[in-house]
C-alpha cells in the first residue's frame, strides 16, 4: 500500500542498513556537498559550498521583497532590500556545517539526507548585524523568543509549515547574528537564500534561516516544527531530546593524490607529500591541536591560522610516503579540551557526527 506523506504523523520511509533507498538518493540529488579537494582554500568557492534545503527553493524578486518585524514589538516595521543594503555592512568569514553531516556513518541510520563528510563550507558572508534592528523594533517586556520565518514551504511527517527557527533574547546578545544579502562578494544565489537570510556564527546550519520574510517577537517559546520536532539530540524514540546548537569540534583532510572514480580511494607516488585540511569548533572556540594518523601512528600537524574566530583553522603535515596501503585520519582538539571521537556518537536522527574522517591511500613506487 502506498503511504500518504501528507497525513498527520506520516512516517518517513524505512531504512535498510548498508543500502540507500530511492528516496535518500532523491535527497542527495537535490542537495550537494562541498568538494573535499577545495579544503586547501580558506574560503569555499561559492559553487561548491554545501547545500541543504528542506523544501523547494523560492525564487524571490529582491526588488519586491520586504522583511517584517512583527509580533510583540512596540515599534514594528518593514524593510525593503534597498533599505537593508543601505545599513552598515560587514563581511565575515563563517564556517557553516549541516547538523546532519556524517549521518551515513551512524548505525542504525535514520532516514534523511545521507551526508558522509561534505556538509560543511566557509564563505565570506556580507550583511549587517541583526541586534540593532531588533532594538529598533523595541521588543516588549517579557518577550521569550524571536522566530525567524522563511519563504520555503513544505511537509515533514505530514505537517505543512514554512521553515522557521528561533533564538532567545539571551542568545541574540551572545551570538553575533548577521542579516545577510551577499556571499563571497556577490549577491546571494537562490539556493543559498536569496535575497535575504541570517547567519548564526558558531552554530549548526539549521539556525541560519534562508529566504527570510519575517522576524516575530513572541511572549512564549516558538513551537515551529523545525524548532521542537527535529534538530534535537535524542537517544531513543521517547527521549524529548536536547536542542542542537553549537558546532562540535571536527576536522577534515583534503584527500591527497588522485581518486578512483567509484571508490574515491586515493593513489599517489612515493615521496614527499603535504597533507592539509581544516578544523573547526563551535562558538568561536579556537582549535588547539590537530593530529594525523598514518597507519597506526598519530603525528601532530602544524596549525597555519584562521581568517576569523568563526572560520575554520588550516592545518598541514609533511609526510614522506613509502609504498603501501594506508588509512589516513585526522582529529582535532579545541581550547576547551574537546577532542574528536574515533567512533561515531549515536543519535536517533544521526545528528552532529564528529568522528574522524578516514581516507584510504595507495602509495605506488616512484617509477610506477
Amino acid at each position: 500500500m502506498t503511504r500518504n506523506p501528507f497525513l498527520p504523523g506520516a512516517p518517513r520511509p524505512d531504512v535498510v542498513e548498508g543500502l540507500f533507498s530511492q528516496e535518500e538518493v532523491l535527497l542527495a540529488n537535490r542537495n550537494s556537498g562541498t568538494l573535499l579537494e577545495t579544503l586547501d582554500q580558506d574560503i569555499t568557492p561559492t559553487g561548491t559550498h554545501y547545500l541543504l534545503n528542506h523544501f523547494d527553493v523560492p525564487l524571490i524578486s529582491a526588488d519586491a521583497h520586504f522583511l517584517s518585524f512583527a509580533g510583540a514589538f512596540d515599534a514594528p516595521f518593514d524593510l525593503s532590500m534597498e533599505q537593508i543594503r543601505a545599513l552598515p555592512a560587514v563581511t565575515r568569514p563563517v564556517t557553516l556545517e549541516c547538523a546532519g553531516n556524517g549521518r551515513a556513518g551512524i548505525s542504525p541510520r535514520c532516514f534523511s539526507m545521507p551526508w558522509i563528510y561534505e556538509g560543511v563550507g566557509t564563505s565570506e558572508w556580507i550583511g549587517t548585524p541583526l541586534a540593532p534592528l531588533l532594538e529598533r523594533a523595541r521588543p516588549r517586556r517579557g518577550v521569550q523568543d524571536f522566530a525567524f520565518i522563511g519563504a520555503d514551504y513544505g511537509f515533514d511527517r505530514g505537517h505543512g509549515h514554512y521553515f522557521g527557527r528561533s533564538l532567545t533574547p539571551a542568545q541574540i546578545v551572545e551570538l553575533e547574528v548577521l542579516l545577510v544579502w551577499g556571499m563571497n562578494g556577490q549577491p546571494l544565489l537562490p539556493q543559498h537564500g536569496a535575497p535575504l537570510r541570517i547567519i548564526v556564527p558558531g552554530w549548526y546550519g539549521m539556525a541560519s534561516v534562508k529566504w527570510l520574510t519575517r522576524i516575530e517577537a513572541l511572549h512564549e517559546r516558538y513551537q515551529g516544527f523545525q524548532q521542537v520536532q527535529t534538530y534535537r539530540y535524542r537517544r531513543h524514540t521517547e527521549d524529548p531530546g536536547l536542542p542542537i546548537t553549537r558546532l562540535r569540534v571536527k576536522s577534515l583532510m583534503k584527500p591527497p593524490g588522485g581518486p578512483d572514480w567509484v571508490t574515491r580511494q586515493r593513489w599517489l607516488r612515493a615521496g614527499p607529500v603535504r597533507l592539509q585540511g581544516k578544523a573547526w569548533a563551535g562558538a568561536g572556540i579556537p582549535i588547539s591541536k590537530v593530529e594525523v594518523r598514518i597507519g597506526k601512528v598519530w603525528r601532530e600537524a602544524e596549525l597555519t591560522g584562521r581568517r576569523d574566530r568563526y572560520a575554520w583553522t588550516s592545518w598541514q603535515l609533511d609526510w614522506t610516503a613509502e609504498p603501501g596501503v594506508y588509512d589516513l585520519a585526522c582529529r582535532a582538539q579545541d581550547a576547551e579540551g574537546q577532542i574528536q571521537p574515533l567512533e561515531a556518537p549515536f543519535d536517533m536522527a544521526g545528528f552532529a557526527n564528529n568522528s574522524v574522517q578516514q581516507v584510504r591511500v595507495h602509495v605506488a613506487e616512484k617509477d610506477t
